[in-house]
Parts: C-alpha cells; structure tokens; sequence
C-alpha cells in the first residue's frame, strides 16, 4: 500500500532544506502498510474511477483518496457532527447552514499535516508530466532504480484512467485527442515494458493506430520533435532552431529572457542547450522498433529539413505567424550553419557554458525542485549531459520523488508544487467560518507553515524558492487577517518588515507584466498560447 511521508527528507546527503522540509510530501511503497479494510477501501476506489472514467461531467480533478484515509486514521478522526440534509423546496435556514458548514469544516481541519499544511487533496487531471520523467530516467539509465514494478504499475494505472474513446490522450483529461500527448503516452508504456499490441483495452496498438492515421510523428509540435530528437527518434535538423546565443542579450532589452515570463525561459533554456550540444540519448533495440513504429515512410528516407513546420491540426492551439515562420527560416538557414563552423563555432560553445551557468543557478535556486516537472526533467537531462557523475546531476535526482503523485487513478508527476498557495486559501475558508475557538490549534499550526514558507532572500533560503504574484498575495492576504486574531490563539503575527516585502514584491511583479505586454506574438509554441508574457 502507498504511503505519504510528510516534512521528512531521508538521509540523502544531496537532499537539503532551509526550513526543516516544511511543505514536503513523499510517497512510498510499503508492501505491509495498511489493514486489509483500508486496502480494500483503495482498491474499491481504483475500481469506481474506471468504471466511471468516461463521465465527462466528472470534476477536472482527482480527489486522493489513500492520502485522505491516512490523514484521517492519523488523527483517529470521528465525525460528531450529525449531517444535515435539506428536502427539494425547503428554506434552508441560518442554523441548518451553520450546522453544514461546522461539519465541513471539522472534517477539514482533520486533513491537516503534521507540518501545517492544508493542501486540497485534489489533483488536476494532467495526462503530460510522468512521460518527461520516464524519458530521463530511460535516457540516463536510471529508469529501474527509480520506477520498479510498484511504480511502474501505477503509472500504467493512470495512463489507462485517463485514456480517450478514440484511444488518445491529452493534457487535460477533458481535452481531445492530440498527437502530442499520444505519441509521449505511447512512447512511455513502451519504455516501461507494454508490448507491441499489448496494454489494458489494447491501448498500444490503438494509440499507434491513431498515430499513424493522422500522418506519424513528424507531425508532432515542436516541443514533441525536441524530446524525440534527444530519445534518438527523430533528427535535430527537423527542429527549429534554439540559439543559446539569445542568452547573450544585454538585460537593458525587452526582449531579455528574464523579463519573460518565468515558464518560456526556463523550458528554453535546457532545450537549447541539448539542442546546441545536439545531444541524443542511447540507441537502444526499443529505440530502433519504435523508429519503425512511428513513421509512414523509412526513417532513413524522411526529408528532415520539410518537417520542421509540420504540426497536426489537433495541436494546433496557436498557428505560428509568417513572422515567426520567416524567423525560424532565418536562423535555420544562416545562423545555425554559421555557427557550427570554426571559428564561429567558439562563439557557440561559449553560449553552452552561460546556458549552463544560467540553469545552475535556478537549480540553487530551488534546491533542484525547479519551478515545474517540465523544467526539472529538462534541468535534470542538461546536468546529466554536462556532467553524468557531477553534483548538479546528483542533487536533481535526488528531487525526483517530489514529484511524484499517486491517487486512486494511478501514479502521475505533479505539474506544480504549490503547498503555501493551497495552505493559504484553506486558512482564508477557515477564518471565514468564525470558528476560531473550535479550530485554533488548526489555524495557529497554518500560520506557522505559511510564516516558514515566505522567501527571504534572493537566491532564496526557503525550499524551491520562486516568488509568484498569487502564492504571494494569498499568503499576505492570510497573514494580515490572522494579525488581527488573539496570538495567544493563532500564533504571533509575521512581522511588520515581512509584511512589507510581500508588499514590494507584489508591485515590482506589477510593474514587470506590464513592461512586456507587446509581445505575445513571440509565442514559440505551437500548443500554448501566450507563453513569452
């Protein structure tokens, strides 16, 4: 049975934190953990969301369902609270309200964390992380160590959830089929040992089917033609280009990377450091079939060069502008032949050592949690690129299992930590019940992990270390009106010159997003819009 560790951070000796692991959630498998009542309540849960997976009408989210079970054995919590229920036409009074929520609230305040956090024990359907995850570990070699058997079938688990009537899958779990996300999904259940036609409702073979109807991989976006190009699948010259270069840019520019919003340069950044070391992964047996498996012609036949603008209707959230397609065409056909030649190749090199500088420094940054599980799979392969024995490589692996969710739909990589902002708006609920005399030691335990959790310092000294605008304003908004509560009740209140750095970070973000407002048409991806603001 999974098992949550909270706030513990092992005794790996590339593991380290600031804050005493506040806000980190580890899962685990132990074989002998749970009764045989709890692992049959699990297991109907894992039954009831197959069977009703197709429901569209189904919330976008996932509730987790072994975390919830083991919170509320943990505090041996028993609903005193008689439920109310109220009849079609009948008024609902104050009391009957009051009564609800009291109930709500109570049940609530029991999935608290030893640490303080309030997190919503809920996941957002999204279909895209683990198969990142998946190809590092394949292309590193460290795929066994870190997703055995256990692992492994969890993942399988939610990628068979969370497959469409058609045999595809998307980002969302209510998003149409994409090739995309198909070919990732299908890729994966390959690496972790789904045959050919194999699969639960033969979801190999009818995700490849559908693959090859809509034309093969070439017409994958271009995020898709990158990680094929790094897996050995697909050629670097059917890529556009990424110059590293673009790091040299004085910081003065508009048009600098880091007055961008945060996610373009951070998934640039790797991605053009693999794509100007040109890197490609082991040439394995699986490699090779699946070369043979994702193509309607002979791979050694494919025209790489008429590729590169290729993009199924299906992902085609955001058409590339003429502009953009007269940009790429540019760099393609002058600046990349130019600068893989002596002696401008020099130049280039020196791009990859200030790229590398740069992802280095957003790795300190963020204790190797990096600001998503995009960025952190893409962190992770550059490091190992770079240096496969190093220390910038050995403190991303150890952060691996951060990433890592299971629910009653199987196993997924989360997208986003974001324990503060979950924290923050359940403490906003609470207060708003009035209840602080029933919840005290609840909101005083919250407050502390809010309190623990601001960034101080830059580079941070709190873990994973990002300011954001909303994590920000929900955590200053929660501890201004726990200021106003009794101390002796929800704790002393966050100091006065805290109080005031959230304020100025809050109005020099302001300040940023207005700055760049004139070029969203720089969206370099095919499958989201707005990217670069």
């Amino acid at each position: 049975m999974w098992r949550l560790k909270i706030a513990d951070g092992g005794n790996d000796p590339n593991i380290y934190s600031t804050n005493n692991f506040v806000g980190r959630q580890i899962w685990e498998f132990d074989p002998d953990y749970g009764t045989p009542e709890e692992r049959a309540e699990v297991e109907a849960a894992r039954e009831n969301f197959w069977k009703n997976r197709y429901i569209r009408s189904r919330p976008a989210v996932t509730s987790c369902g072994g975390c919830r079970l083991q919170f509320l054995r943990g505090e041996n919590f028993k609903q005193t609270i008689a439920q109310v229920k109220v009849e079609d036409g009948e008024e609902i009074t104050k009391e009957t309200a009051t009564t609800a929520m009291r109930r709500a609230a109570h049940f609530f305040s029991a999935l608290q964390a030893s640490d303080g956090l309030l997190k919503m024990l809920l996941h957002w359907l999204v279909c895209s992380s683990t198969p990142f995850q998946v190809f590092c570990l394949y292309v590193t070699g460290h795929l066994d160590s870190v997703l055995p058997r256990e692992y492994r079938k969890e993942i399988l688990r939610y990628l068979y959830c969370h497959k469409n009537e058609d045999a595809g899958w998307d980002f969302h779990i209510e998003g149409h089929s994409t090739m995309f996300y198909i070919t990732f999904s299908y890729i994966c259940m390959r690496i972790i040992g789904v045959g050919l036609d194999g699969g639960k409702d033969n979801a190999s073979a009818r995700g490849r089917k559908w693959i090859l109807d809509h034309g093969g991989v070439t017409f994958i976006p271009s995020w898709g033609k990158i990680w094929l190009s790094i897996l050995g699948l697909f050629d670097w010259s059917g890529c556009n280009p990424m110059p590293q270069e673009f790091w040299f840019f004085p910081s003065f520019l508009p048009m600098h990377p880091g007055r961008m919003f945060s996610y373009c340069p951070l998934v640039y950044m790797p991605m053009s450091y693999l794509y100007g070391s040109r890197f490609v992964g082991p040439i394995t047996p699986l490699i090779l079939e699946l070369k043979q498996e994702l193509f309607l012609q002979p791979y050694n036949e494919i025209n790489w060069k008429k590729v590169r603008h290729l993009c199924a209707k299906e992902d085609l959230y955001y058409p590339h502008s003429l502009i953009q397609d007269l940009m790429w065409d540019s760099l393609y056909i002058c600046n990349e032949p130019l600068l893989t030649r002596w002696s401008f190749n020099k130049l280039r090199q020196k791009a990859l050592e200030v790229t590398m500088k740069h992802i280095h420094y957003e790795d300190e940054n963020s204790r190797y949690i990096t600001i998503g599980c995009i960025e952190k799979s893409l962190c992770l392969l550059a490091c190992w690129v770079e240096n496969p024995n190093g220390d910038y490589f050995n403190k991303h692996f150890a952060r691996i299992p951060v990433y890592i969710w299971v629910t009653e739909d199987g196993m997924t990589m989360q997208t986003f930590g974001s324990p503060a902002w979950d924290t923050s708006f359940a403490l906003q609920a609470l207060i708003a019940c009035n209840m602080t005399n029933e919840i005290g030691s609840i909101l005083k335990k919250g407050h502390e992990f809010i309190k623990e959790s601001q960034v101080k310092e830059n580079p941070s000294d709190q873990d994973h270390g990002w300011k954001i605008s909303d994590g920000t304003a929900e955590g200053l908004k929660c501890c201004l009106l726990l200021s106003m509560m009794p101390p002796e009740i929800v704790g002393i209140k966050m100091e006065s010159r805290q109080l005031f750095d959230a304020v100025n970070i809050l109005r020099s973000l302001q300040v940023r997003i207005i700055f760049l407002k004139p070029f969203p048409w720089l969206s370099p991806s095919e499958n989201s819009a707005k990217m670069v603001v």
